[in-house]
Parts: structure tokens; C-alpha cells; sequence
């Protein structure tokens, strides 16, 4: 392999930041710059791993086979673009990551295919599609699918500068995916490209076949966009007010001279901006790119950004007041929504109002519909078992006939709260074996968790009730000897969400304590947010029960835990405010040596979150590690979950003891 020595870091356009300033031209002022924080910095690894892109990745080049790898380093882009040339002389050839330098811009492709002078270009995606959907990129109204629209254009952008660069070659455009409509010809497919514990995973993934033909039939497709490629560069389709040459030129130009552009943003892009700094951030010295816009565009002053403002409405979905500059809740009056009252229930418009309400008047009271809520809780039944899955979707398959990107449960938390008030951490589970497909077993364990009482079931949000649903789609394609019997058990504790011809709804099926929250509950604390990770921490500072019941150690309050020490504490106070108890879990390898940190990975610090989980298991499958760091991943997987449920069951406490 070629070593070559860096050449001076030039400010090219490239397609990663062309996709950025088509979301918002603002964001090219501060991307690549250290000072400034971007939520986005750092899970461009654990995104890939979480999504077995680097496995896609690697598959796919075998559709494409015996290619010249042109790997330099990140910033090398004269050289990268050199040994291009030099291997596009060749009258066929295959290359990846082929790179390529015109007037400002630069592109890699995933892979390109030279025969004489036709070039063919195709863009590596681990995301799924469908095959057989004719209106998959272009809906039926004649535009194109929004989804689709970051990933097309980016293949344009790259089109444009290799017909800039070669004029002389004819080039055509392709996506190479995986094929939901495809199943996979092996069991582990998932497990033929491993991630070595020290290397790049882009150029040495570990492959354990050599060929398509030993895999038996692919599960990535390829789909032909070049017509959609060429007409986005000819302006029949166009992301926002651009034309695609004007857009070019404006983000290079802007690029290029450090230029912030001060457009007027997306509401919902500027709401969920990954350049906003955090408290932590801040105390580290980093900047606000989201202040830095509202300063220069809406001349908003420091205390400004401490005002409650529209951002803040939970679900939103009306007119953008940034465009009418009207972004403070005190700028919008009731005419900006329309509430529609729903008997016996917060309905969502009512909900907004009240939060507009509360948030003006500084009132941090709770609003809650009493007689309703006590109503519905009367008909939940002792003992009442709250459960919280976690699960991935995968792009390679785990075992043959399995489709990429079927749901994987691959792990669960149930905490039993009995009548009595005793408060069992009741069972567990947690498949983190390399390559076993684990949702029949997981369902087995459910069964054995739920099955022994007619006691209510509670989940959070819709996710758990999905996933089951999937498992009894598994269950009956599977030859399991007791699947009958496990899809029976199953439908007791779900309902149907797509089976039109024969649907269900469980005698026992699970109730959503989120839709009891959205129904009769709202905590300003949250500010809008129904998340459990944001409803936790206002529950605690609101209730007076919680707080008194939960500083003392688990030992001391009728409580049982599978994964913390008798001693451990819950609640923690940070001056007179509760901490939230996602941010206090334990650090992953704390209480490790240096040498033992020095010997193993650890790109993930805290398993607090959904996506962390996600992330962990997928390290866990694909990427080789020590049976240390694999043990202290699932210890801290374990905590995560165990901490979900428990989240639930203080959250009915707060209801049952502080709303009477």
C-alpha cells in the first residue's frame, strides 16, 4: 500500500458539506471548526457500526470485485486525486473511494467502475429499500420522496464533478442498497466482516469470504437513478430556492472565504441544529453556532436565549414563526393555534396551549386531569409489570431466509411493583452472543417473565408493542416446535398494528404509560418534551414522594435491583434540583486501570440512552474485544435497562401518591 506525505489541508466543498448546507447554508460557517460544538462530532464511527455500514460497505465491493483502493490520509486530497488519474489510464478498471479535485470541489465515490469510456458510479448506502416500489424515489405527485432527496443529491453533486473533471467519459449514477425484498442465502452473513479491535474499519475489515458466489445471493441491490441524477443537475428537481449550479457556487464561495451566508433557517432544522451548544459545552469553552445565528439574523441578546420560545412547543407542526420573526412564546397569542378541547382527555392542541399557559405565566405547577387519571388507573391490575425492550436493525442478516433490517430484540428490563408495595427488579434479559439470532429466545423469557399472573403490563411509547408484532410475523415464517404457543401468549399482550384481515387486541395488551402522560398529565419542567429521559427528572423535582423515598439506599425502601449495589442511592441533588438519573449512571471502564484501558477499546463512555444502547450491542457483534470490555459493555447495558423500568415505576408512584 502507497504511503504518501500530507499535502497542505485545502477548504474544498466537499459532499459531506454540500449535503450539510442544503439542510442549512448557515451550517458551512461552522462545520470543521474545533471552537465550535457539534452534537454530531463524534458518532460518525458508532453510526456506521449501529447501522453495519462498514459490513454494507464491505459487501457491496464485492459486487465489484479486485478494486484499487485509493487510501490516503483524510486531508490528502491533491494526492488522493493524483493516484485517481493515474489509475483511471487503465482502459478497466475498478476503483474505491476514487477522489477526484475540480475548481473547489472534491468527492470520493464508494465505488466507481471504469470500462473504456464509460464511468459508472455508485453511491454505498447501508440504508434499506424496496425493490419492487415503482414510486420508491418519485412520488406519485411527480416530486421526489423527501427521504430520498439529501441522498440523491449528494450522488449529483458527485456526477457533476467527475463530468467536470472527465468531460470525455460517459457516467451513469446507481445506488447499491440493501433489498428489503431479498433474504439472506446463509446463516451469518452478519458475521463474515469483523471490525479489528485496532485498525480502520474502511480498509481493514476482516473478511471471512472471498466471493458472492460463497454467500449464495446477495441481499444488496442495485437501483439505476441516473435519469433523477440528471435531471436534479438540469433543475427539474431542486432542494429549496436553489438552482443546483447557483447552489454550488454559493457554498463554495462561502466555504472557501470563511463567509457566513445569515440565511433565514428551517424552523424544524434550526429546533433540532447540532451546532447548539450544551451547559457541558459551554463550560468547556465551546461556542453556539445556533447562537451565533440568532445573534446575527434576529439580533437576539444573551438573555434572550434564556426566554421560553416556540421552539420549545411540543409537537409542533403550524406555521414557522422564525419567518415572521416571532419567536418568543410571548410573541404568539391563542390564534396561532387551533385548540380543539377532546372530553376526558389533553388533546394535543389543548396541550400545547397549556404549556404556552404555564410557560408565560412562570408557572411550574403540574396540570393534571385528576378524576380522569385515577378513573383509568382503577382498572390496572396487581401486580403491575413494567417492561422496557431494547432492539436494532441490522443490515446483514443473522441467519438465511432472514430480510436486511429485520428488528432484533436483543434485550429487556421488567420491574414488578405488587400490591403490597414492594418493588421487585422481577427478571432480566440480554442476548450479546456474536451472531445468534435471539428474538425467539428473548420471546421465550418474555413469556416466562408475563405468564404467571393477569397482572397489567405497562410499556413506553409505542416501541414495545411494534416489535412484538414482528416476532409473531417471525414466529409464524419460523419452524419452531412451540412457536403456537408462543404466538398465543404473545397476542394476549399486544395489539394488531397491520393485520387487517384477522386483528387482535390482547386481553392483557399492554398499556402505553406515555398516551396515559399525553392524556392526562402535563410537567412544565419538561418543556414540552415527552421523553422518558425528560419526564424522569421533572417527575422527581415535582414529587414530594419521590424525593423522600428515593435518597435513601435501595436496601432501605422495599426495593430489589439485578444490577446495583444494596447501597446505591437514586436520587441525587444538585443544589435544591433532583440530577436526572440518566446523566449519574455509572462512566463504562471507571473503575479500569490504565493498563487495562490501554489494552482495549472504548469509543462509548455511558450506555443513557437508546442510540447508546444500539451502538453497544452492535460493538458487541461486529467488532472484535477483549471478554473484559464485552463483560463491562453488558454490565453497563444491563444498568441502562434496569434504570428504564424502574424510570416507569417511579413515574406511576408520582401518580398514585402526589396527584390523589
Amino acid at each position: 500500500m502507497l504511503m504518501l506525505e500530507p499535502v497542505q489541508k485545502l477548504r474544498l466543498l466537499t459532499k459531506s458539506r454540500f449535503k450539510l448546507a442544503l439542510e442549512c447554508p448557515n451550517k458551512l460557517y461552522y462545520t470543521g471548526k474545533p471552537e465550535y460544538a457539534n452534537a454530531k462530532n463524534d458518532d460518525t464511527f458508532l453510526a456506521a457500526l449501529a447501522e453495519g455500514g462498514f459490513q454494507v460497505e464491505e459487501l457491496a465491493r464485492m459486487h465489484y470485485p479486485n478494486g484499487l483502493f485509493i487510501d490516503t490520509d483524510h486531508y490528502e486530497y491533491l494526492r488522493a486525486a493524483e493516484l485517481t488519474q493515474i489509475a483511471l489510464q487503465q482502459e478497466n478498471v475498478v476503483i474505491y473511494e476514487a477522489a477526484f479535485l475540480f475548481n473547489g470541489l472534491f468527492i470520493r465515490t464508494d465505488i466507481l467502475e471504469k470500462k473504456g469510456n464509460h464511468i459508472k458510479l455508485i453511491e454505498v448506502k447501508a440504508r434499506s429499500f424496496d425493490s419492487s416500489d415503482q414510486y420508491l424515489f418519485i412520488g406519485k405527485n411527480g416530486g421526489i420522496v423527501s427521504g430520498w432527496k439529501p441522498y440523491l443529491f449528494d450522488l449529483a453533486f458527485q456526477k457533476y464533478v467527475v463530468a467536470k473533471s472527465h468531460p470525455e467519459f460517459r457516467i451513469n449514477a446507481s445506488l447499491l442498497m440493501a433489498d428489503k425484498t431479498k433474504k439472506a442465502g446463509i446463516n451469518g452473513l452478519n458475521q463474515l466482516f469483523r471490525i479489528p479491535k485496532n485498525g480502520n474499519p474502511r480498509t481493514d475489515i476482516i473478511k471471512k469470504v472471498n466471493s458472492l458466489a460463497e454467500i449464495g445471493t446477495s441481499v444488496l441491490s442495485e437501483a439505476d437513478v441516473d435519469g433523477i441524477i440528471n435531471d436534479i443537475i438540469s433543475n427539474i428537481y431542486i432542494y429549496g430556492d436553489l438552482k443546483f449550479e447557483q447552489a454550488i457556487e454559493l457554498f463554495r464561495n462561502a466555504y472557501q472565504n470563511n463567509k457566513f451566508l445569515n440565511c433565514q433557517g428551517n424552523f424544524s432544522n434550526c429546533k433540532n441544529c447540532e451546532f447548539k451548544a450544551t451547559s457541558e459545552d459551554e463550560a468547556k469553552g465551546l461556542k453556539s453556532g445556533f447562537k451565533h445565528c440568532f445573534s446575527t439574523m434576529y439580533h437576539w441578546k444573551e438573555s434572550d436565549f434564556y426566554k421560553p420560545n416556540s421552539f420549545e412547543i411540543w409537537n409542533y407542526r403550524g406555521k414557522a414563526f422564525n419567518k415572521e420573526n416571532r419567536l418568543f412564546l410571548s410573541d404568539l397569542t391563542i390564534d396561532d393555534f387551533t385548540v380543539k378541547p377532546c372530553a376526558g382527555k389533553i388533546s394535543a392542541s389543548e396541550r400545547q396551549w397549556i404549556q404556552m399557559e404555564k410557560s408565560l405565566g412562570n408557572d411550574s405547577s403540574v396540570y393534571v386531569l385528576n378524576e380522569e387519571l385515577f378513573e383509568e388507573m382503577s382498572k390496572w391490575k396487581y401486580p403491575l409489570h413494567f417492561i422496557d425492550f431494547e432492539t436494532s436493525a441490522v443490515a446483514l442478516p443473522f441467519h438465511a431466509g432472514r430480510r436486511p433490517y429485520e428488528q432484533i430484540a436483543f434485550q429487556f428490563s421488567h420491574h414488578q411493583y405488587n400490591e403490597n408495595g414492594v418493588i421487585e427488579h422481577k427478571s432480566e434479559f440480554i442476548s450479546t452472543t456474536a451472531g445468534e439470532f435471539p428474538n425467539f429466545i428473548f420471546a421465550r423469557a418474555l413469556k416466562q417473565a408475563l405468564g404467571n399472573d393477569n397482572g397489567s403490563i405497562f410499556r413506553y411509547a409505542a416501541h414495545e408493542n411494534t416489535i412484538l408484532n414482528h416476532i409473531i410475523k417471525q414466529l409464524l415464517e419460523s419452524d419452531e416446535a412451540d412457536k403456537m404457543e408462543l404466538i398465543a401468549f404473545l397476542k394476549t399482550i399486544t395489539t394488531s398494528t397491520s393485520d387487517k384481515t384477522m386483528p387482535w387486541n390482547g386481553e392483557r395488551s399492554m398499556i402505553d404509560l406515555r398516551r396515559i402522560v399525553l392524556d392526562y398529565y402535563y410537567n412544565p419542567l419538561t418543556k414540552g418534551s415527552n421523553s422518558l429521559k425528560y419526564l424522569l427528572p421533572a417527575c422527581l423535582n415535582t414529587s414530594q414522594y419521590l424525593k423522600a423515598k428515593y435518597c435513601n439506599p435501595i436496601s432501605e425502601i422495599n426495593l430489589t435491583s439485578s444490577n446495583f449495589d444494596d447501597s446505591h442511592v437514586w436520587l441525587e441533588m444538585d443544589g435544591d434540583k433532583v440530577k436526572n438519573p440518566y446523566k449519574i449512571l455509572p462512566k463504562l471502564f471507571q473503575d479500569w486501570t490504565e493498563e487495562q484501558l490501554d489494552q482495549n477499546l472504548g469509543e462509548i463512555e455511558t450506555i443513557a440512552d437508546g442510540g447508546a444502547a444500539l451502538m453497544a450491542y452492535a460493538k458487541l457483534q461486529y467488532q472484535d474485544m477483549s471478554e473484559l470490555e464485552s463483560s463491562e459493555i453488558k454490565s453497563s447495558l444491563l444498568k441502562y435497562c434496569e434504570l428504564d423500568t424502574l424510570a416507569m415505576v417511579m413515574i406511576y408512584e408520582h401518580f398514585r401518591f402526589d396527584l390523589q
